[in-house]
């Protein structure tokens, strides 16, 4: 399951809104299929590792992080009966779809089919590889990262707003590799004027993988914007109360990310944005890239986020990483008690 799990990351943030699921064949020992949700969605994981497995897949144990699907689709056939079909003996789930067109009857196809099923097993690691699918379900949004890169005393600029670069190259490659994991990235307007970033994905091989651009804005914009990045591709219908200009989507609050055609939303900037998300309760992780230099009298990473009480700010957050990229240290930090992450 591990291994499914982590099969299952290579497609994170390029198959909404079906979730980015692994799965593994393994026959007598021997791993005879691999698959991963493909782009856009399709092929399934169980789809692709069938097609691997050829013959090899009867008598072999499925290992797959999400209960096979057993909805009819016009894109593809389900997998539950295609692994049944198949002659699989056994399948291990890490979580049960929430999908109410699956929703267990997945695992009840296989047993009646008589497969063997396990479900459970690597459900937390499961839940967070597919974070963004899960976020969406239950509360109708994207999963929301924030990423903050600050100096040692907690700024991101100096006092005139000069901030290229407080971190090294190596954070900042490590910024790119995880906008290719999100479908959208989003800055304030300040951050938008000063700053006219690209927000596109600038490592090598990755560049098709740039996500929509998302401003937040109360101010109609003037001069427009910056020519669009690479085409990330339809990921859903836009909502229609949303607005795009030359290639930018705008939204006027924090609560709009929920019509945005994404399950995975990276915040980049500014110190207002990123107040505005967190006083709204709308981050689920944190990106805390921390460069070993101080400022002194620059400017804040983050505004007024609404706390009147010191003892509220104690277990909001858990820790779940921590590393080193150069000569920086990169923590990442997920929404307590549980966030789907």
């Amino acid at each position: 399951m591990t291994a499914a799990i982590a099969l299952s990351e290579r497609s994170r943030g390029r198959t909404a809104p079906n979730p980015n699921v692994g799965c593994i064949l393994v026959r007598d020992g021997r791993v005879v299929g691999r698959g991963w949700t493909q782009p856009g969605g399709r092929p399934h994981a169980e789809a692709m590792a069938l097609a691997q497995a050829g013959e090899q897949a009867r008598g072999a144990t499925a290992y797959v992080t999400l209960e096979p699907c057993a909805h009819e689709s016009a894109r593809g056939p389900a997998c539950a009966p295609s692994l049944a079909q198949a002659g699989v003996t056994r399948v291990v789930a890490g979580v049960v779809d929430p999908d109410p067109r699956t929703a267990g009857r997945g695992l009840a196809l296989l047993r009646e089919a008589g497969v063997a099923v396990t479900e459970g097993i690597g459900a937390d690691d499961a839940r967070r590889a597919m974070a963004g699918f899960l976020t969406r379900r239950a509360l109708g949004r994207p999963f929301v990262t924030l990423k903050l890169a600050t100096s040692l005393d907690g700024c991101i600029a100096l006092a005139d707003g000069t901030s290229r670069w407080i971190t090294g190259p190596e954070a900042r490659a490590h910024t790119h590799l995880e906008r290719a994991r999100h479908e959208a990235i989003l800055v304030g307007r300040g951050t938008w004027d000063v700053d006219a970033p690209r927000l596109d994905v600038r490592l090598a091989g990755l560049e098709q993988h740039s996500p929509i651009r998302v401003l937040l804005t109360r101010r109609p914009r003037e001069g427009g914007a910056p020519s669009p990045a690479p085409d990330a591709g339809p990921v859903r219908e836009m909502n229609p109360r949303l607005r795009e200009d030359d290639g930018v989507v705008v939204i006027g609050a924090p609560e709009e990310i929920a019509g945005l055609p994404a399950d995975h939303l990276l915040i980049e900037g500014g110190a207002q944005t990123a107040a505005a998300f967190l006083r709204a309760k709308l981050v689920d992780r944190l990106l805390l890239y921390r460069a070993p230099v101080l400022i002194g009298g620059g400017r804040a990473a983050l505004g007024d986020i609404g706390l009147t009480d010191l003892a509220a700010a104690h277990g909001r957050w858990q820790r779940r990483d921590t590393r080193r990229l150069g000569s920086d240290t990169l923590e990442v930090y997920v929404a307590a008690p549980c966030s789907p992450e």
